[in-house]
């Protein structure tokens, strides 16, 4: 079975332009190119089953690129996934072959140049595709930045995985892609899905569109604590916490605590937390549970982070342990209960609150406000 000959001849004047991309509408059986004079249009005149006429089609692109009527092969898509694919000639042959997962291995290459990440989008426009796409900053800090912000944005409410929802936000909260008046809207949205609160928690947890009122010992304490902070990483993150920033964060963590509905958003708000102290965490071992890290913040070594500050202050000796604690939490404080049960919403946080309850106690050494209904 061959391609009718108008196809055969369209196709192969299509391929001598100079191409940038090929899209295939399969519903439409249209074949469309992207050259340097716009967007070309070939029509297929299929001569058999419409699925096996489309191979015929690839099979065309596939020996021009390539060499070989195979295609794009198989057993390397994990690899070009795993962004392995580098080189930018063999990453704008990928974009000829009107094959989208071809086209998934361009986007997941670490230094694609912005000209062919639109090419890239030009060829399959997908929500994953932009996520992947702004996972580069420089994609991000070019013109195709915005565009594809603004995609994951309106397609935000068909979004229906919390994963997805998390990775959405989290990259269109990078600087200079939308305005502070969407960056509200969002904000205002959060309160109905709790995964929103989880990807500001992610990309400007010290930014926040909202504050909570500051820790009540800060006002006495701030000063002190700046000056001990030019020198002492633990000293200055305390006082940020201790303000209305950083009370804030604790807060929104509170909410999504105790509205999560599924495992995915429980993870992320882990990880968000542990990213927050990052900087002064104490230790490179990871916790299975919280008790642990309480635990752990009573040992001598904390005793000396934290000396500068109680020595001075004696009154932020819990607050100061109890955010060293914060530092050690991560993913692996609820992979023993997520191992034993595949349980979401209400039957999942009565699952969690083994982590949840002696977590809830750290932050509450931090915000007092921590566990008070409003």
């Amino acid at each position: 079975m061959e391609l009718s000959n108008e196809d055969n001849l369209r196709l192969n004047v299509l391929l001598r332009q100079n191409l940038k991309a090929v899209r295939i509408d399969e519903s439409r059986m249209v074949v469309h190119g992207l050259t340097d004079k716009g967007e070309a249009r070939v029509p297929l005149n299929p001569t058999c089953k419409e699925e096996r006429y489309l191979r015929l089609v690839r099979e065309v692109f596939s020996t021009y690129v390539l060499g070989s009527p195979g295609g794009y092969p198989v057993y390397i898509r994990r690899w070009t996934r795993m962004g392995q694919a580098r080189d930018e000639e063999s990453l704008e042959n990928l974009l000829l072959l009107g094959e989208p997962e071809a086209v998934t291995a361009v986007v997941h290459a670490p230094e694609l140049s912005p000209e062919i990440a639109a090419n890239a989008w030009w060829a399959h426009p997908t929500a994953e595709n932009a996520r992947q796409l702004l996972k580069k900053q420089q994609i991000v800090a070019s013109e195709l930045g915005k565009e594809l912000a603004n995609y994951l944005l309106e397609f935000l409410p068909f979004e229906t995985e919390a994963k997805a929802q998390i990775d959405s936000i989290t990259l269109i909260l990078q600087p200079g892609l939308i305005d502070d008046a969407t960056v509200a809207k969002l904000w205002k949205n959060a309160r109905r899905k709790q995964a929103f609160y989880i990807g500001f928690m992610h990309t400007r947890p010290r930014d926040l569109p909202e504050t909570g009122p500051a820790n009540p010992l800060h006002a006495n304490v701030a000063a002190s604590l700046v000056e001990l902070g030019a020198d002492d990483p633990v000293a200055a993150l305390l006082e940020q916490t201790l303000g209305p920033q950083g009370q804030q964060f604790l807060l929104t963590a509170e909410h999504v605590i105790n509205k999560a509905s599924n495992q995915e958003a429980v993870v992320e708000l882990m990880n968000a937390i542990g990213n927050y102290y990052a900087a002064i965490r104490p230790d490179l071992r990871r916790f299975r549970n919280v008790e642990a890290i309480v635990e752990r913040t009573a040992q001598p070594d904390i005793d000396e982070k934290i000396a500068p500050i109680t020595s001075r202050h004696p009154e932020l000796e819990a607050a100061a342990r109890a955010m060293l604690g914060l530092a050690l939490i991560d993913e692996y404080v609820v992979a023993e209960t997520f191992g034993h049960t595949d349980a979401i919403g209400t039957v999942m946080r009565k699952r969690l609150l083994p982590v949840t309850t002696p977590l809830l106690g750290l932050m509450k050494a931090l915000n007092p406000n921590i566990g008070v209904k409003s």
